[in-house]
């Protein structure tokens, strides 16, 4: 037989064993769970991340930064984070909402918590625009309830049948709860070509002028290019509720490329393949891409989205 002494010291560890397994701090470790209203994003160090991986675009991460800081740093925000990032493919969008997501989540894509949505993948089909609003709704609904900091990326905006996305205007909009389930917590972001051309004339009317990129300032796009995407049926937001109720908190614009900042580019994938910089190579790759308007040839008609590309044939 036991004695009652070895038993009662027996369950006491086993007590404190389950107490010890079962805390949040040491669970977490092995499993992700979703952040604490507590958390909060490291400043320092997502601006450090932006500028080393997202070059030229001064506007759109200062605006990200304080966008972004002060919808975390809010214990009590009135409504769901929304940003629309807009400008040509290769200049930074995909790269910043990625940095974004994994500051909120340490996973970023592979977090079961950020939900990435692609329009020609997820939504392929006209005829089943309702059938998609559906698992839309669901979907949010269902994640949100699991995690109020959940991040959705919608890519390829510009892609998405119309009125599509206006079945999440009730998670956007000012509501305490919807269904029992608060949105207030959560981070939308949408990323789209659309707005691009228009992005590029101010670009280039502001190097026209005599005036540098750095000068150019959300007021100078954001109203001219939330018109624009309304307007345009190839948005994804022509007409949408979202914008005629004011639920997209920002509209951030991505700026077109100069030389220079393809050359950022090159660097970057070279330090990240862990070559040393070679200029030579450099100056290789961003004399094989093609930039625009004809004759001044100032920007970079693809952004960095070819970089990678370009590089591996100048590989030993």
């Amino acid at each position: 037989a036991l004695e009652p002494l070895s038993v009662s010291l027996a369950i006491g560890v086993a007590w404190a064993l389950t107490g010890y397994l079962s805390h949040p701090n040491f669970y977490c470790r092995y499993v992700e769970c979703c952040p604490s209203d507590g958390h909060r994003i490291n400043a320092t160090a997502l601006r450090a991340q932006l500028d080393t991986k997202v070059f030229g675009q001064h506007l759109a991460k200062d605006v990200v930064l304080k966008a972004v800081m002060g919808f975390t740093n809010n214990p009590s925000p009135k409504k769901p984070l929304t940003l629309s990032l807009h400008g040509w493919a290769g200049t930074g969008k995909n790269f910043l909402s990625q940095i974004l997501a994994e500051h909120v989540h340490p996973a970023g894509l592979r977090s079961k918590f950020v939900h990435l949505f692609l329009a020609t993948l997820h939504f392929p089909h006209q005829d089943k625009v309702k059938l998609y609003k559906e698992q839309l709704q669901s979907w949010i609904r269902g994640n949100v309830s699991a995690c109020p900091h959940s991040v959705f990326i919608f890519d390829e905006m510009d892609k998405m049948h119309p009125g599509l996305i206006d079945a999440i205007k009730p998670f956007l909009d000012y509501y305490e709860q919807v269904d029992r389930v608060s949105y207030r917590k959560a981070i939308f972001i949408f990323l789209s070509n659309a707005g691009g051309d228009l992005i590029n004339k101010a670009a280039l009317d502001f190097w026209t002028s005599g005036k540098r990129r750095e000068e150019i300032q959300l007021k100078d796009l954001e109203l001219m290019l939330s018109v624009g995407v309304f307007n345009n049926k190839n948005s994804g937001l022509w007409h949408s509720s979202l914008i005629d109720r004011n639920l997209i908190d920002y509209f951030v614009p991505f700026l077109p490329l100069e030389h220079k900042h393809v050359k950022m580019c090159v660097r970057a994938e070279m330090t990240a393949r862990g070559y040393a910089v070679d200029e030579k190579i450099v100056q290789a790759v961003a004399d094989e891409m093609t930039f625009f308007p004809k004759e001044q040839k100032i920007y970079s008609d693809k952004g960095c989205k070819t970089v990678q590309a370009k590089l591996d044939i100048h590989e030993d």
